[in-house]
């Protein structure tokens, strides 16, 4: 027996190393998107979309939701210290949950059988969940810290009022524009996803 495992640890060594730079690249990627992001029209300016989930979904197919997360949490300490932060940190934890909260439910189905079936069921489970969790970390968590650092409540709201005169407190914020900010994020990131993911996986290894 000793043997044997002495024979599969130069390709379980290989194995991990490939794993390894594929996460570092894929993490590198997704870094990048982040950096080109977009407004939508019925949400304030400081809600932008960028693509930087649909290599951590590629990731999460191809290695495993594990994988996920951790590209998910290196993307994320990445802007961190390439780009700061304006709200000491809690954006950015908050980012990398809403984040989590698309990526892993994706993840896990997929796992569960490889079909595209499944994809696109993941990835529609994963849009749901984000925008739920995204909206109720909007209200307990960003848009309190938003305001403490930018005038206050009644400025962050007003923004949304600028967009959609139907927002007018915090509840109507989040419902009218963070969860369909996040519902079109998922969707758009899926999509894409989607188109790519199967060009993509030639190159990665599938460790699920």
């Amino acid at each position: 027996m000793s043997s044997n495992t002495a024979a599969k640890t130069p390709a379980n060594t290989t194995t991990k190393t490939r794993m390894m730079v594929q996460i570092a690249m894929l993490t590198a990627v997704a870094e990048v998107l982040m950096l080109f992001d977009f407004p939508l029209p019925f949400a304030p300016s400081f809600y932008k979309i960028d693509l930087s989930e649909v290599p951590i979904l590629i990731g999460c197919f191809a290695m495993g939701p594990a994988a996920g997360i951790i590209i998910e949490a290196m993307k994320i300490l990445l802007n961190f210290i390439i780009s700061g932060t304006v709200t000491a940190g809690v954006g950015e934890l908050a980012n990398f949950a809403i984040g989590c909260s698309m990526v892993l439910p994706a993840g896990l189905i997929y796992r569960y059988h490889k079909t595209r079936k499944n994809a696109v069921l993941g990835m529609a489970a994963g849009t749901l969940v984000m925008a739920s969790i995204g909206g109720l970390l909007n209200a307990f968590v960003l848009l309190p810290a938003y305001a403490a650092l930018f005038g206050g409540m009644d400025a962050i709201i007003g923004m949304g009022t600028a967009v959609n005169k139907n927002i007018t407190s915090v509840q109507s914020f989040v419902l009218l524009s963070v969860v369909p900010f996040n519902l079109v994020k998922g969707v758009i990131v899926s999509l894409v996803t989607f188109l790519l993911y199967k060009h993509v996986s030639r190159v990665l290894i599938h460790n699920a």
